[in-house]
């Protein structure tokens, strides 16, 4: 009872009105799947553990995380953290199984996203607006939508390869980048340490 306690003080911080400031924390998600509200057209930083990452938007006003694969019944260990303030939102994932488990961060389709995480696969998919994403080692895949869309594209491997279709660059080796410049409205800056990048 006490962990379900716990989880309903926290949950009650999160009720609303007036409030500039809510913080969630919740662990075992078999047990206890997290989700939060979250308006559209936000801000939202992630840092992530290594791993196998996926964030994509949904047309919900809400954040929910879910995790499957076969140590998805090992997981109590993996902790969800999110924290808003005033002039910020923070969502965490810590903890867990680092094999054989996949977790899916589910946001509003318009999200700014700025995301960091050191190693392992993350794919970002169905997320118009700005995109802020860096992986040390990995393979990180964007899908970036219309090419229109964007004012600014900084894209970047450090050893790798780059396969970004929709701007018509492909490039691999060590120090490899490219940058365009457009009449959207959206900032994307993509970059990996040592691994892959692909824009689709």
């Amino acid at each position: 009872m006490r962990p379900m306690l716990a989880i309903l003080a926290c949950l009650s911080l999160l009720v609303p009105t007036g409030l500039s400031q809510a913080k969630l924390e919740v662990a075992d998600l078999q047990n206890h799947p997290f989700s939060v509200d979250f308006p559209s057209g936000s801000r939202l930083q992630i840092e992530l553990r290594s791993g196998d990452f996926r964030i994509v938007g949904t047309d919900e006003s809400k954040i929910s995380v879910h995790i499957a694969g076969k140590n998805a019944n090992n997981s109590r260990d993996l902790t969800v953290r999110f924290k808003r303030s005033s002039n910020d939102t923070e969502l965490r994932v810590s903890g867990g199984p680092r094999n054989e488990l996949q977790v899916t961060i589910e946001v509003p389709k318009f999200t700014g996203l700025f995301v960091r995480m050191p190693a392992g696969q993350l794919e970002v998919d169905g997320i118009a607006g700005d995109k802020d994403v860096s992986l040390h080692a990995g393979e990180l895949i964007l899908s970036v939508g219309n090419p229109a869309d964007y004012a600014h594209v900084d894209a970047s491997v450090t050893s790798g390869g780059i396969e970004a279709a929709p701007f018509g660059e492909s490039h691999g080796g060590l120090f490899r980048s490219f940058h365009k410049n457009g009449t959207g409205k959206y900032q994307l800056y993509a970059h990996v340490g040592a691994g892959d990048l692909t824009m689709k």
